[in-house]
C-alpha cells in the first residue's frame, strides 16, 4: 500500500479499516491478506480530519467521517462531512454530518430487520444554526414495509452554541440512539420515533472518543483529561421518567416491552383493558405477549380470551393469543399446559414434538402426565426438561434402562430407593440386576445399599452365579474391610463351582479373606495346591504336599519358592522318602529353581543322603553353567562318570574351567575309563601332558597317543616326544611319531627338548626334510646351521648365504666355539651390541672399527665414542688410521665427522679434518669440511680461524660470519664480510658489536652505498645525534624511518632540520603523517606563511587532526589559519575565543550552528562579560531542552542572575520556545524575583513544568504562588494543606471552598473544619455546608461538641438533619431543649426518629414548660412505652392525649382503665369522649355497666346507637353476602356448561400450531383484601379517631 495511513480503527474484530489521504482499504488479520482497497473518498473530505470510520453489521453500508474548519462567518463552529458507500452498489453519497451509526431494526409485517443509518448534523446557513437527527433507512427491501425517514432536532443550551456532535452509538438493547457532543453533552433519542428522551452534560472536558458496550446498552467515552466515562440506562427508572416527566405514553409502553423493563405496569394493563373493551384481541394479544416481564401472560389473561364467545366464521380469541405467543417466543408453565392440552384432546402429537424441539413450551411436570397418555418417549423428555425426577426414574424403570437411573439420579442430585429397584430388577433380569448393582457401587460417596445386603439378595434367589460376578467387580479395590465378603465369594464357590473359586485365587485379587478356612475348603475340594498356598503350619504342608499325583509339578515346584528353606527342605525329604524314583524329577526341579534361597550343598547333601547320583547329576547339571565352584564341578563330573555319561565327562572336561584338574586327573587315572577323551582333555588344558603319556604308554594306549599328536593337539608333541625319550620308546617310534605330524610340529620346543637331552641329531632327517620342502621357518634354519657347526661342516658359507637362520641365536651359539664365525653372524644381522661386546671381549678393534665406519649409525658412534667405554681410544686410532683412509665413500666421512661433533671431540676433528682437507686429499676442496674446520675452530681453537679464514676460499662467508659475530670474533666476521663484500654486514658489525660509529662513517665513505649510509643514521638516531642522523638519510635518500626522524626530531626540536627532511620525504611518498608533520613543523618554527602557502598546494594532510594538534599545543594563530580554510567554524569559534576575538567566535558559532559551540562561546562570553554577545549565544542554547539548565546554572554560579533572567525572557518569544524556558524562568523569578512570579504563572500555565515549578516555589516558600501551581496540577489536597498552614499568604475564602470540594482525602475535611473553627469560625457554616455531602455529620457533631462550639454549627446542623443522622439530631434536640424552642423541637422528633428517645423523653418529662412535657408523653408514645406516656398526659390533665394514646395503644385494658379513671375523676365529659375515641377498643358490655353503675347513661347512649347500628350493617351484609354466593354457584354451573359446549368448537377450529384454553375456574383475579378498622356506616370523611359519624332514621 503505497499511500500513508491518516485514521485506522478496528471495524469488526478481524476487520481493520485503514484511511488514507485519497482511499479507504480494509485489511483482515486472518491468513496473509494484504490490505484490500474498498472506495475512494469524496471531494468534501479533502483537507478534512478523519474521525470515524464504520461498517454495518453485514459489512454492507460504509460510512466515513470528517471534520474540517468552520465557515468564515463562524469559524468556531466546525464543518462535518460524511461519506457514505454501498458495497453492493460500489456507490458514494457525500452528507453534511458530524456523527453517525448504523442500527438495525424489525419493522412490523417485515420478518427481515432493516439496516437503519443514524447521523447527526449542525449546520449553519444565512447565520442561522440548524442541529438535526436523521434516521434513514438504507436498501429498502421491495413489497415488504419499510422504514419511515424520522428527523428531530438537537436542542444546544445557548452555552454551547459552538458545541458539535462528535459520536454516536445505537443500543440495540434499548432501542435509543446516543449522541455525544464535544464538549460533553449527551442526547438521547428513540430509534424508532425520533423521539428526544434525555439530555445532559457529562463531562466537564472535552470528549473525542467513544465506545459501544453491548453488555449494558450503553457506551464507554474518554475525555481529555483521560478518564474512562460509562454511560447507559437506569432500568428502574427510565420508564417511569418517560411516563411521568415526558408525559409520553406510548414510548413509555414501547420501550419497556422492547428492553423488557420495569415502570409500565399500569399502563399495559390500562391499554390491555382498553384493547379487550373494543375487541381488539389482536391487538391485545400482541401486547399480552410483548408485554413487559411477562406481566400480563398470566392465568386471568388466559381465562379472559377463554370467557370471549367464538364468533362464527371467526377465529377464536384464545387462538389468537396462543397464536401471537408461539410467534414471539417461548410459552410459560401454564400456557403450555394448556395449549398442550387441546393438542392431546385433538391427538396431534406432532406438533408437540416439534414445538418441543423448536423449545416453544415450557416443561413441567403437570404437561408430562398429560403428554403420558399419548406418549411415553415424548413424557420422559419433558420429566427431564421439567426436572420431575421421581418421573423421571418411574420411566426408566418401566423401560429397563436402568443405567440411565443412576446416570440421571447423579446428575440431578436425586436418592432415589435403590433397594427396592434392585428387587425389582432381580424378578425379571438377574444380569441386569447385577449390571445395576454394579453401577450403584461406582457411584460417588460409596455404594447406597450394603455389599452384603446385596449379595445376599442374589443368594436367596440361588443366583450363585450373579452374585460371584458382582462381589468379583465390587472387591476390585481389594481393601481390608471387604474380608467378610472375600471369604463368602471363595466358600460359595469351592461348594457350589471349585474351578470357579480356583480361577478366582489364581488372579490374585483377594488378600484379606479367612486364609485357613479357604485352605480346609480347597483341601476338601480337591484343590491341593491353593490349600498348600494357604495353610501355614507344616504338619499341615507335608500332609497336603505328598499329593502329587493331583498337583501340576510346575505350580508344586513355584509353591517350593513360597516356603522356607528348612521346610522347603523337610518336604524335599518327605516327598523323597515316599517315592523317591517319581519324586525325584520335582525335587530335582525345586533344588534348580531355588538353589540360591535353599544353598547349593543343602541341596547336594540332600541329594548324597540317599544317594541319588542321578538326582545330582540333574541338579548340578543347571547349576553347573552358573557356578565357578570347584568342588561342584569336580562332582557333577563324578556324578555323570558314576552314571555313565562319558559324553557329558568329556564335554566338561572340554568346557568347564573350574574344576580341579589335579583331583579330576587323578580320579580319571583312578576310574580308568575306556575312553581316554575326558583324561586328555584334563591333562592337555592343564598342562599334564607327560603325566598322560607316561599314562597312556605304561597303560600300552599308543593309539591315543598318536591320535593326541596328531589331532587333539600337535603343538604339544615336543613334550610327548621329550617323555618318551625319558621313558626309552624305541627311537624309531619317535621318528615315525614325529614324521607324521610334520609341518604341524613346532619346531623350536621340539629342538630344545633333544638338545636338553643331547640328541639333537635325532632331528637331522626331519630338518632336511623341511628345508627340501622350502621351509623358511628361522627356528628349522637356527637348528641345522648349530647341527652344521658342530661338525665343522663350512660353517662360513652357511653362515654368509644362508639368509633364514637368526644371527642373535646363532652367533651367540657361536662366541664359544669360533669369535670371528659369531662376528660374520652378528654383522650379517647388524646385531651391534652383540657384536662390539665380543669384538671387545676378544681385542678385534680393526674388525669393530671397520664395521662402526660402514654402518654410518648415529646411535652406533654414540655408544662406542662414549668416555665411559674403556676401549674409545683404541677405536678412534683404528678409525683414524685404518678405517677412514681406507674408505672411499663421502657419507661414511660425514657420518665420522658428524659422530665426532656429537661426541663433542674437538681436538681429535680438528686433527682429522686438517689430514683431510689441508693434505691435498680427494677431500680438500669440499665445501662443507671447509666450513666444518672453520667452525669447528671458533668452537675449540679460535687463534686458528684468522689463518683458516685467509687460507680458504670455498666456504660459506654470510653464515660463517654470524657464526663468529655469534662467538664474538667481530675482527674475524668483520674480515669475514670485507672478504665477500657484504658491506652491509660489515657495517653492523662495526656499528652493533665493535660500536664504532667513527669507523662505520669510514667505511661508508669508503663504499659509499645507500643501504651502508641507512644503517649508519639509524645508529646516529639511537645515539641522540639527530641532526647528523637527519643528514646521513638524506645522504642515504632513505624515507622509510621517517615517523621514527620525527619523533626523534620533536624530542630534540630540531625543526629546522626536520622541514630538511621532510622535504626530502614527500618527495617519494604521499604520506599524511608526513605533511601534517611539516605544516607543524612550519608552526613550531612560526612560518605562517609557509603553512598559508602549502596548504593551498596539493597535499595529503589530515587537516583536522592537524588543527586539533595545533589548538592543544596552544598554537591558536596556526590552528585558526588551518579551521579557517577547511570551514570547521565550531573548533574555529574555539579557538578565537582563545584569542580573545569574540564577535569572531559567535560569527564562527553562528556558522557552525552547534549547541556545544554555542555553549563555549556563551560560557567564554560570559566569563569575559561579553553579555550582549553571550545572550546571542544563550538564545540558541536554550530553544535545546538538554542543554538549558547546564546554561541557567552556568549564569547563576557566577552570580549573573540579572542577565539569565533577561536571556531567559528574551527566549520566550522565540518561535522553538518550549516549557523549558517558561519554567526555568518561573524558577529564577522565584528565587530572585517573586514579584514577577504570579503575574508568569498566570500567563503561562498551560506551558510550564508545573512539578518542578512547585519544588521551585516551595523551597522559596512562595505559598500563594504554589497553592495556584497546586489547583492547575489538580492536586488539591496538597493545595487545601498549603492553604491551612500558610493561612496568611495563602488563604482565600472562595478558593478554598472550591478546592476543598476536589480533595480525595477525606481527612483533609476535618482538618479544614478545625482550620475554620480556630481562624474563621464567622464562615464555617458556609464551608460546612459546600462540604456537607462528602463529610460525615457524627464526627462533625463531635469535633464541635468537643469544642463546645454546637451553637455556632446550628445552621449547617438543620441543613443536614434530612439524613436523619443520630448524632446530629441528639445535637440539634439538645440546643432546642436548651434554647426551650419546643415548636422546633417537636418538629424535630416527627421528622427524625433516629435519636435516642427514651433519654429524651427521660430529661423532658421533668422540665418547667408544660410543652416540653406534654413532647416527653408524645416520644413515649412513639416508642410504644403507653403506660408512662398516659401517666405523664395524666398527671399535667391533658386528657385529650391520653385517650389518643390509648387508642393508638389498642390495648383494651387501658382504655377501660382510663375509663375508671374520667369516672373517679367525675370527668363525664371526658367519659364521654373516650368512647367516641376508643371504640374499637372499649367492650360494649363494660361501657353499659361503667355508665349504668355511676348514673352515666346518657354519656354513654350516643356509644350505644351507634354499636347497634354497627351489627345490624353486619347482619344485613351476611344475608346479602349469602344471596350473591347462590347466585355464584348457579352462574358457574352454566358457565361449565357453556366451556364444554365452547371446547367441541375449539376441536373444530383449532389451527395446527395454537394453544389451547385453559381449564375451566381458572380465570378472574382474586378479590382485593379489605382494610382493617370499623366499615362506615354512611357518607362521608372518616374522622381522625372514634366513630364516623351516625347516619339518619
Amino acid at each position: 500500500m503505497p499511500e500513508q495511513v491518516v485514521f485506522w480503527k478496528w471495524i469488526t474484530p478481524k476487520l481493520l479499516g485503514l484511511v488514507t489521504q485519497t482511499s479507504v482499504y480494509h485489511w483482515s488479520i486472518e491468513g496473509d491478506s494484504e490490505p484490500t482497497k474498498m472506495f475512494d473518498r469524496t471531494a468534501n473530505l479533502a483537507n478534512n480530519q478523519i474521525i470515524n470510520y464504520r461498517c454495518d453489521p453485514a459489512e454492507k453500508w460504509l460510512v466515513l467521517i470528517g471534520i474540517a474548519p468552520g465557515a468564515p462567518e463562524r469559524p468556531q463552529l466546525v464543518k462535518g462531512n460524511m461519506q457514505l458507500f454501498s458495497v453492493d452498489q460500489q456507490r458514494s453519497q457525500a452528507l453534511e454530518a458530524h456523527a453517525a451509526s448504523f442500527a438495525t431494526f424489525k419493522v412490523v409485517g417485515n420478518e427481515n430487520p432493516s439496516t437503519l443509518i443514524c447521523f447527526a448534523s449542525k449546520t449553519t446557513n444565512a447565520g442561522q444554526i440548524t442541529s438535526k437527527l436523521h434516521v434513514i433507512e438504507l436498501g429498502a427491501q421491495p413489497g415488504k414495509p419499510g422504514f419511515s425517514k424520522k428527523q428531530a432536532d438537537l436542542f444546544f443550551p445557548p452555552d454551547f452554541q459552538d458545541d458539535f456532535p462528535v459520536a454516536m452509538q445505537v443500543s440495540q438493547k434499548y432501542g435509543l440512539i446516543y449522541v455525544v457532543t464535544k464538549l460533553g453533552l449527551l442526547f438521547v433519542y428513540d430509534l424508532e420515533t425520533a423521539a428526544a428522551v434525555y439530555r445532559n452534560r457529562i463531562s466537564p472536558d472535552p470528549i473525542f472518543l467513544t465506545a459501544e458496550s453491548s453488555s449494558t446498552g450503553g457506551f464507554y467515552a474518554i475525555n481529555r483529561r483521560g478518564q474512562v466515562l460509562h454511560a447507559t440506562v437506569n432500568d428502574a427508572t427510565v420508564v417511569p421518567f418517560v411516563s411521568g416527566q415526558l408525559n409520553n405514553l406510548e414510548l413509555a409502553v414501547n420501550l419497556a416491552k422492547r428492553a423488557n423493563l420495569p415502570g409500565a405496569e399500569n399502563l399495559v394493563v390500562q391499554r390491555f383493558q382498553e384493547l379487550f373493551a373494543q375487541t381488539k384481541y389482536k391487538e391485545a394479544a400482541e401486547l399480552a405477549a410483548e408485554s413487559p416481564q411477562g406481566l400480563l401472560r398470566t392465568p386471568e389473561t388466559v381465562a379472559k380470551f377463554q370467557s370471549v364467545p367464538v364468533q362464527a366464521g371467526q377465529t377464536p380469541p384464545l387462538l389468537q393469543y396462543f397464536g401471537t405467543l408461539l410467534t414471539r417466543g417461548k410459552l410459560n408453565a401454564f400456557e403450555s399446559l394448556e395449549l398442550s392440552r387441546l393438542v392431546v384432546n385433538q391427538n396431534k402429537k406432532n406438533l408437540l414434538e416439534n414445538w418441543l424441539a423448536e423449545d416453544k413450551l415450557e416443561c413441567s411436570e403437570e404437561l408430562g402426565d398429560l403428554v403420558k397418555t399419548v406418549d411415553n418417549d415424548l413424557a420422559l423428555k419433558i420429566y427431564i426438561k421439567a426436572r420431575a425426577t421421581p418421573k423421571v426414574v418411574a420411566a426408566f424403570a418401566e423401560r429397563r434402562e436402568f443405567d440411565k437411573i443412576l446416570i440421571y439420579s447423579k446428575q440431578v442430585g436425586y436418592t432415589p430407593d435403590y433397594l427396592f429397584l434392585l428387587q425389582t430388577i432381580l424378578r425379571t433380569d438377574p444380569q441386569g440386576a447385577v449390571n445395576f448393582a454394579l453401577m450403584m457401587s461406582q457411584m460417588e460417596g460409596g455404594c447406597p445399599v450394603d455389599y452384603n445386603t446385596i449379595t445376599d439378595l442374589f443368594l436367596q434367589r440361588n443366583m450363585i452365579r450373579e452374585a460371584t460376578a458382582f462381589l468379583l467387580d465390587v472387591l476390585k479395590p481389594n481393601l481390608p474391610e471387604h474380608a467378610f465378603l472375600q471369604t463368602k465369594v471363595l466358600e460359595i464357590n469351592l461348594v457350589t463351582y471349585p474351578n470357579v473359586a480356583d480361577a478366582i485365587l489364581a488372579n490374585g485379587m483377594f488378600s484379606h479373606y479367612d486364609r485357613p478356612r479357604i485352605a480346609q475348603l480347597c483341601e476338601k475340594a480337591g484343590l491341593y495346591l491353593r490349600a498348600l498356598q494357604h495353610y501355614s503350619e507344616l504338619p499341615d504342608i507335608k500332609r497336603v504336599i505328598v499329593n502329587t499325583h493331583a498337583i501340576e509339578p510346575q505350580a508344586l515346584v513355584e509353591f517350593f519358592g513360597t516356603l522356607s528353606r528348612e521346610w522347603a527342605l523337610e518336604c524335599m525329604k518327605d516327598l523323597l522318602l515316599v517315592n523317591l524314583r517319581g519324586n525325584l524329577q520335582i525335587v530335582v526341579q525345586a533344588a534348580k529353581e531355588y538353589s540360591e534361597q535353599l544353598g547349593v550343598d543343602a541341596c547336594i547333601k540332600l541329594f548324597e543322603q540317599f544317594k541319588s547320583y542321578e538326582g545330582l547329576y540333574f541338579f548340578l547339571g543347571s547349576y553347573l553353567s552358573s557356578s565357578e565352584d570347584p568342588d561342584i564341578h569336580f562332582k557333577y563330573i563324578e556324578a555323570a562318570a558314576r552314571t555313565g555319561q562319558i559324553k557329558e565327562v568329556e564335554r566338561v572336561t572340554r568346557e568347564s574351567n573350574f574344576y580341579d584338574a589335579e583331583k579330576t586327573k587323578n580320579f580319571l587315572m583312578e576310574a580308568k575309563l575306556p575312553d581316554a577323551r575326558p583324561l586328555i582333555n584334563v591333562c592337555d588344558r592343564f598342562g599334564f601332558v607327560p603325566d598322560l603319556t607316561h599314562y597312556l604308554y605304561t597303560n600300552n594306549m599308543l593309539r591315543y597317543i598318536e591320535g593326541y599328536v596328531q589331532k587333539v593337539n600337535p603343538g604339544n608333541a615336543p613334550l610327548v616326544v621329550g617323555q618318551l625319550l625319558d621313558d626309552e620308546c624305541p627311537e624309531d617310534f619317535i621318528k615315525g611319531l614325529i614324521l607324521s605330524v610334520r609341518s604341524l610340529l613346532p619346531v623350536e620346543p621340539l629342538v630344545d627338548e633333544c638338545e636338553k637331552r643331547n640328541r639333537l641329531r635325532l632331528l637331522t632327517q626331519f630338518l632336511e626334510h623341511l628345508v627340501s620342502e622350502g621351509s623358511q621357518d628361522v627356528h628349522v634354519h637356527n637348528a641345522l646351521g648349530k647341527i652344521i657347526i658342530d661338525s665343522n661342516n663350512n660353517p662360513e658359507h652357511f653362515l654368509t648365504t644362508n639368509p633364514f637362520y637368526d644371527s642373535h641365536v646363532v652367533g651367540k651359539y657361536c662366541e664359544k666355539r669360533d669369535p670371528t664365525l659369531a662376528v660374520v653372524a652378528y654383522r650379517r644381522g647388524q646385531c651391534d651390541d652383540e657384536l662390539i661386546n665380543v669384538t671387545n671381549k676378544n681385542s678385534l678393534f680393526k674388525l669393530q672399527a671397520r664395521y662402526v665406519v660402514e654402518r654410518m649409525d648415529g646411535d652406533l658412534w654414540d655408544k662406542v665414542l662414549q668416555p665411559e667405554n674403556e676401549y674409545r681410544r683404541q677405536l678412534i686410532d683404528q678409525v683414524v688410521s685404518t678405517a677412514l683412509p681406507e674408505s672411499k665413500s663421502p657419507e661414511q666421512v660425514s657420518a665420522a665427522v658428524k659422530a665426532f661433533m656429537t661426541a663433542d671431540l674437538p681436538h681429535e676433528l680438528i686433527e682429522l679434518l686438517e689430514k683431510i682437507v689441508l693434505q691435498n686429499s680427494a677431500f680438500s676442496g669440499n665445501f662443507n669440511l671447509q666450513n666444518l674446520l672453520i667452525l669447528t675452530a671458533i668452537k675449540a681453537d679460535p687463534s686458528r680461524v684468522m689463518d683458516y679464514v685467509n687460507r680458504l676460499d670455498n666456504f660459506d662467508g654470510p653464515a660463517v660470519g654470524e657464526v663468529a659475530v655469534e662467538a664474538q670474533l667481530y675482527e674475524e666476521a668483520f674480515a669475514i664480510f670485507k672478504k665477500f663484500n657484504l658491506n652491509v654486514q660489515a657495517v653492523n658489525v662495526l656499528l652493533d658489536n665493535i660500536q664504532s660509529i667513527e669507523r662505520a662513517e669510514e667505511f661508508a665513505f669508503r663504499v659509499e652505498e645507500d643501504a651502508v649510509w641507512s644503517q649508519v643514521a639509524k645508529a646516529q638516531l639511537r645515539e641522540g645525534l639527530v641532526s647528523e642522523a637527519i643528514e646521513s638519510f638524506i645522504r642515504a635518500d632513505d624515507a622509510t624511518h621517517f615517523l621514527d626522524v620525527i619523533r626523534a626530531a620533536e624530542e630534540a626540536n630540531v625543526y629546522n632540520d626536520l622541514v630538511k627532511y621532510l622535504l626530502m620525504v614527500r618527495q617519494k611518498a604521499r604520506e599524511p603523517k608526513v605533511d601534517g608533520e611539516l605544516i607543524f613543523a612550519y608552526a613550531k618554527i612560526d612560518r605562517l606563511s609557509d603553512i598559508e602557502e602549502f596548504i593551498l598546494m596539493p597535499n595529503v594532510a589530515n587537516l583536522q587532526n592537524v588543527g586539533d594538534r595545533l589548538y592543544d599545543e596552544e598554537l591558536y594563530e596556526a590552528a585558526k589559519i588551518i579551521y579557517a580554510f577547511i570551514s570547521n567554524w565550531a573548533k574555529l569559534a574555539v579557538t578565537l575565543v582563545k584569542l580573545k576575538q569574540f564577535q569572531g567566535a559567535v560569527d564562527a558559532a553562528r556558522k557552525a550552528n552547534s549547541a556545544k559551540t554555542w555553549k563555549e562561546v556563551c560560557f567564554a562570553c560570559v566569563d569575559a562579560e561579553e553579555f550582549r554577545l553571550a545572550q546571542i549565544c544563550g538564545l540558541n542554547i536554550i530553544v535545546q531542552v538538554d542543554d538549558l539548565e547546564e546554561v541557567s546554572e552556568y549564569y547563576q554560579n557566577r552570580g549573573c542572575f540579572n542577565e539569565l533572567i533577561a536571556l531567559m525572557e528574551s527566549g520566550l518569544g522565540l518561535e522553538r520556545a518550549h516549557m523549558g524556558i517558561f519554567t526555568e524562568l518561573g524558577v529564577l523569578y522565584a528565587r530572585y524575583r517573586s514579584e514577577k512570579l504570579m503575574e508568569h504563572i498566570k500567563l503561562f500555565s498551560t506551558r510550564l513544568n508545573i512539578p518542578k515549578l512547585i519544588r521551585a516555589c516551595d523551597e522559596q516558600q512562595h505559598w500563594k504562588e504554589l497553592t495556584y501551581l497546586y489547583i492547575q496540577y489538580d492536586e488539591f489536597d496538597n493545595a487545601a494543606t498549603t492553604i491551612m498552614n500558610h493561612s496568611p499568604d495563602a488563604w482565600d475564602h472562595l478558593q478554598f471552598k472550591d478546592v476543598c470540594v476536589k480533595v480525595a482525602n477525606v481527612e483533609l475535611y476535618y482538618k479544614a473544619v478545625h482550620f475554620y473553627l480556630q481562624e474563621h469560625p464567622d464562615l464555617i457554616n458556609d464551608m460546612l455546608n459546600v462540604l456537607a455531602l462528602r463529610l460525615d455529620h457524627t464526627r462533625v457533631v463531635d469535633i464541635m461538641r468537643k469544642a463546645g462550639q454546637l451553637h455556632l454549627v446550628k445552621p449547617y446542623m438543620v441543613a443536614v438533619q434530612s439524613n436523619n443522622v443520630s448524632a446530629v439530631n441528639e445535637a440539634l434536640n439538645e440546643l432546642y431543649v436548651e434554647e426551650e424552642d419546643y415548636e422546633r423541637l417537636r418538629e424535630s422528633v416527627d421528622m427524625h426518629d433516629n435519636f435516642d428517645q427514651i433519654g429524651l423523653a427521660q430529661k423532658l418529662e421533668k422540665h418547667e414548660l408544660l410543652e416540653m412535657r406534654r413532647i416527653a408523653a408524645y416520644i413515649y408514645k412513639k416508642a410504644g412505652r403507653w403506660k408512662q406516656s398516659i401517666a405523664l398526659s395524666k398527671k399535667d390533665n391533658m386528657y385529650k392525649d391520653c385517650m389518643e394514646t390509648c387508642s393508638q395503644s389498642g390495648d383494651r385494658e387501658l382504655s377501660e382503665d382510663l375509663l375508671v379513671y374520667f369516672i373517679e375523676q367525675g370527668k363525664k365529659e371526658c367519659f364521654a369522649s373516650c368512647l367516641f375515641i376508643c371504640y374499637d377498643l372499649i367492650r360494649p358490655d363494660v361501657a353499659l355497666e361503667l355508665a349504668w353503675m355511676n348514673n352515666m347513661v346518657d354519656f354513654a347512649f350516643p356509644y350505644l346507637l351507634q354499636f347497634i347500628r354497627e351489627y345490624t350493617s353486619k347482619v344485613d351484609d351476611l344475608v346479602k353476602d349469602k344471596i350473591e354466593s347462590q347466585n355464584e354457584e348457579r352462574a358457574k354451573e352454566k358457565e361449565e356448561k357453556d366451556l364444554v359446549a365452547q371446547q367441541n368448537m375449539y376441536a373444530q377450529l383449532l389451527p395446527l400450531a395454537l394453544p389451547a384454553p385453559p381449564m375451566p375456574g381458572m380465570g378472574g383475579p382474586p378479590p382485593p383484601l379489605g382494610v382493617m378498622g370499623m366499615p362506615p356506616m354512611g357518607p362521608g370523611p372518616m374522622p381522625a379517631f372514634g366513630m364516623p359519624p351516625m347516619g339518619s332514621y
